[in-house]
């Protein structure tokens, strides 16, 4: 894993969390992108070397309609960027963490994406992230 690539917050209301987060971090939003295949909209911050992701679900039965449903809103997943996913998910799956895609999907801001599943990791949601080349 090579460094951080984003923090996953997920909140009821991205258009009234891009106005709260703009006011902590003094800046707008760079980004937002729709990720059907998930049922979310998304936004992104870019905070020093890092980025910060807002999810807002788009579909009652999405993956962040249910985490706000049982936790509240709050931090979702920490992402960490990689170099090979595929590799990387092998090398994981071997070393006994429970992956929850073992083909990567395309996720949001031209990322390929696999989830590790919270159980194997105390309780956090890792996902991993490769920049797709095209």
């Amino acid at each position: 894993m090579n460094k951080i690539e984003h923090i996953g917050i997920a909140v009821k209301n991205l258009e009234e969390s891009n106005k709260l987060f703009s006011k902590l971090f003094g800046k707008p939003h760079y980004k937002t992108e729709e990720v059907d295949s998930e049922g979310v909209n998304t936004s992104f911050f870019k905070v020093g070397e890092n980025k910060v992701e807002l999810l807002e679900a788009t579909k009652p039965d999405s993956p962040i309609a249910k985490f706000i449903e049982k936790k509240g809103e709050g931090i979702h997943h920490i992402a960490f960027d990689v170099t090979d996913i595929e590799a990387e998910i092998t090398r994981l799956k071997d070393e006994g963490f429970i992956i929850l895609n073992e083909t990567p999907k395309k996720g949001a801001d031209n990322k390929l994406v696999a989830f590790l599943h919270p159980k194997s990791t105390n309780g956090v949601l890792i996902e991993l992230c490769q920049e797709i080349k095209e």
